[in-house]
């Protein structure tokens, strides 16, 4: 679950830790904090375009650390003798290496030169990360915690750039203020950075730990138009992200949504086209309710759906209906355009509760059933197809990669229907695969297939409902495959037991019926960084399993023998993890 910065790394403790001067700065005899090192920029990082023109004006980048000769050798007197190695690191960009910094370093690269292997892990970041003033939110403790993070073997972290906070003031003004400050940390830690498009809003979702709105004027828009959001067969609005129904519609002042979301990323692309390809190396592109391409069909605001709920269908605004009505008449059944099923029960029923989700005889394997599920699951395929194309061609030559997350709706996964999925948009029962034509849609722009649930096994969930991660896994693995697609994964919920790790490793090996020749997931991010992941024997097996994965499917040693190496490292790199604590705490 994501957390407050100001509760990050909460239970470590420390010393304070020395840093770096500016030129013409004289070191006090007592030692100092982080709050030297990062400064905010002194540009101004708001940019306004129009409508028409969305290229914003040229603006000075951001600091990028200091050069070498500008650092400063000083240690404070008040820091144990013991200390000395580590904060030298948090002093300088470059550490001095100690026999213990080699022996970390020889840990970290797995003692080898060669190309690199395995499946490189990044790390999500608090949701929070940048405030609503467009600041880095606890600055000390995020830049302490990114130190921790390289210093593990971590490929790079996740963050969330918020349309909600950037573009929140008005069309076309963008202020890119706390992403320009936290991109930069990223760059000085060496730490490479998957920059997630957020279009949605941040409140309402497993995992949400803030509120971060759509921008005030989208949110205006809706007000005037209701429409504009997605709604149930009950009248009920989502306003988690704008309803794809009205994709092509000029409804967001003279501005489709697509149009919005196309404006966003080619200013994103303009502000840091110096950190694309090297620092930012994939863009995931945002396409529903928290990021993923599928309708609010569960929404847990105000415990309107609990799990394992089957969720409810969201098709019920104006521009969808008139979509479902013309689809109908053209299939010349103008009887079924007029609504959406309408026997297909509540947020909270189970499959068999309902006519249109029971086993036998259910509308969803009628005629009827079949055209709706058909136009709905491909309504959603269509929306990513638009959002892609657009995202494809302003980076086009940038070095990133484009990925789509797709959630892991494993609930009621073993029943002949999977209503859940069917109510999120996939098209998938037990006769008919409906993963693989998004990662059909997915190839043709070249996108990574990101998913969820990754950690899972069958048997750790409620039987009752049928639930079948490690099923389910397996069948998209097979779908990106026939696809060609690159897969990457994420954890759902969080976990530091060895045996979510072992799940991981597994499934990120793509070892379907014991063989996959050289195929492994393109990625793994690891949800989240919290105060739990720096407890010590958290910290330790995180440690352990970001070297397992580093070292591929091919590795042959033991995870015993990690978890010892891990000790031994996370002793010597321990004034790390316990300095980053007092730039949280002062």
């Amino acid at each position: 679950m994501a957390l407050n910065l100001a509760h990050q790394i909460g239970t470590l403790a420390g010393t304070q830790i020395p840093t770096e001067f500016t030129t013409g700065e004289q070191p006090s005899s007592a030692a100092v904090t982080l709050s030297a090192v990062w400064k905010a920029p002194a540009a101004n990082l708001r940019c306004s375009t129009t409508p028409e023109t969305v290229t914003p004006p040229l603006l000075t980048p951001p600091m990028t650390p200091r050069s070498a000769g500008n650092r400063s050798p000083f240690m404070s007197p008040m820091l144990r003798p013991d200390l000395s190695a580590a904060c030298q690191a948090f002093a300088t960009l470059a550490p001095l290496e100690t026999d213990e910094e080699a022996a970390a370093a020889a840990w970290k690269e797995g003692g080898r030169k060669e190309e690199k292997k395995g499946v490189p892990v990044y790390v999500m970041m608090p949701l929070d990360s940048v405030t609503n003033g467009n600041t880095v939110n606890r600055k000390k403790a995020m830049n302490a915690s990114l130190h921790a993070l390289k210093s593990a073997g971590v490929e790079g972290i996740m963050i969330d750039v918020w349309w909600g906070l950037v573009e929140r003031e008005a069309p076309g003004s963008y202020n890119w203020g706390g992403y320009a400050e936290l991109l930069e940390m990223a760059k000085k830690h060496s730490l490479k950075v998957q920059a997630v498009m957020s279009f949605h809003q941040c409140g309402g979702n497993v995992g949400d730990s803030c509120t971060i709105s759509l921008p005030g004027w989208v949110r205006e828009e809706i007000d005037k138009d209701p429409n504009l959001a997605y709604t149930d067969q009950w009248g009920r609005r989502n306003y988690e992200y704008v309803s794809l129904g009205c994709d092509n519609i000029p409804v967001l002042k003279g501005r489709t949504s697509v149009q919005c979301y196309a404006d966003f990323m080619r200013a994103f692309r303009y502000n840091f086209k110096h950190l694309l390809g090297d620092t930012i190396v994939e863009i995931q592109v945002g396409m529903g309710p928290a990021g993923e391409l599928r309708y609010p069909s569960y929404p847990e605001e105000n415990g309107t759906w609990k799990f394992p709920g089957i969720g409810a269908f969201q098709c019920y605004d104006k521009y969808m209906l008139s979509s479902l009505k013309a689809a109908a008449e053209a299939a010349g059944k103008p009887e079924w355009g007029s609504t959406g099923p309408t026997d297909a029960g509540h947020y909270n029923n189970w499959p068999e509760d309902t006519s249109f989700f029971k086993k036998e005889g259910g509308g969803w394997n009628s005629p009827y059933g079949e055209f709706f599920l058909s136009w709905y699951s491909q309504m959603l395929i269509e929306h990513g197809e638009r959002i892609l194309s657009s995202a494809a061609s302003i980076f086009e030559g940038a070095g990133v990669k484009i990925s789509v997350k797709v959630a892991g709706i494993h609930w009621h996964y073993g029943t002949r229907s999977h209503p859940p999925e069917l109510t999120a948009g996939y098209y998938n029962t037990r006769f008919r695969d409906g993963y693989l034509p998004i990662a059909q849609m997915l190839a043709r722009h070249g996108a990574v297939f990101n998913f969820t649930c990754i950690e899972m096994r069958d048997h750790e969930q409620p039987q009752d409902a049928l639930c079948a991660p490690e099923k389910l896994v397996r069948q998209v693995a097979l779908a990106t495959g026939a696809a060609q697609v690159p897969l990457a994964g994420e954890n759902a919920l969080p976990r530091y037991d060895d045996y979510a790790h072992e799940q991981i490793l597994q499934a990120s090996s793509l070892n379907i019926d014991g063989s996959s020749d050289d195929r492994e997931m393109c990625a793994f991010t690891y949800l989240r960084m919290n105060p739990s992941l720096f407890q010590p024997d958290n910290w330790r097996r995180f440690v352990a399993f970001v070297k397992k994965m580093n070292e591929g499917k091919d590795a042959h040693r033991c995870w015993e023998q990690l978890e010892r190496e891990a000790e031994h490292f996370v002793h010597v790199t321990q004034p790390f993890i316990r300095e980053a604590a007092v730039a949280l705490m002062h």
